[in-house]
């Protein structure tokens, strides 16, 4: 028998099996905010095969629109730098949340009030907590400007959408 032909099945067969084991959820997920003057928390929760609910609790924004994106990477060491870029792994062009054409990671604007807090509750369909566009071990970035959902005709709009600068960012984890 060619184990060429069984070994790609028995790894994520394996994982499954090792996660339901620890009873690990991979149906919840988390990403806590902490900067000097930012903090808060984002909650992933899956509710079916492509639909995740996304909620975000931030405070301490500067009031108005904010960029806020899925990163390629969860490793923030160096804060929102080492992120790398929107999760893209379809190689689309940037979009809105509701652009046929979008990144994976494009979520969109999130808005702070005149306190600069944020409660953003949204469904998403495009990406999972697991399998094939799984977003853990990657990262949430909010930026300091509003999101053009790369339609603003600058030279970034159709890669990350004009928002400018990093405020804060997480890494995205399961919950318990």
């Amino acid at each position: 028998m060619d184990m060429s032909l069984i070994l790609p099945f028995l790894l994520p067969l394996g994982l499954l099996l090792w996660t339901a084991d620890v009873g690990v959820s991979l149906e919840d997920a988390i990403c806590v905010i902490k900067t000097t003057n930012i903090s808060g928390v984002v909650r992933f929760v899956q509710t079916s095969n492509w639909s995740v609910e996304v909620t975000a609790n931030v405070t301490g924004l500067p009031p108005g629109s904010h960029g806020f994106h899925i990163h390629q990477y969860g490793d923030i060491t160096k804060g929102c730098a080492s992120a790398g870029g929107h999760y893209n792994p379809l190689s689309m062009k940037h979009g809105g949340p509701n652009s046929s054409v979008r990144h994976v990671g494009d979520l969109g604007n999130i808005v702070a009030n005149s306190g600069g807090i944020v409660v953003h509750c949204r469904k998403y369909h495009n990406f999972t907590l697991h399998g094939t566009h799984s977003i853990l071990g990657r990262s949430i970035v909010i930026h300091a400007n509003e999101d053009d959902y790369g339609l603003g005709g600058h030279n970034d709009s159709l890669t990350t959408g004009h928002a400018g600068a990093r405020l804060a960012c997480c890494s995205i984890v399961v919950s318990q």
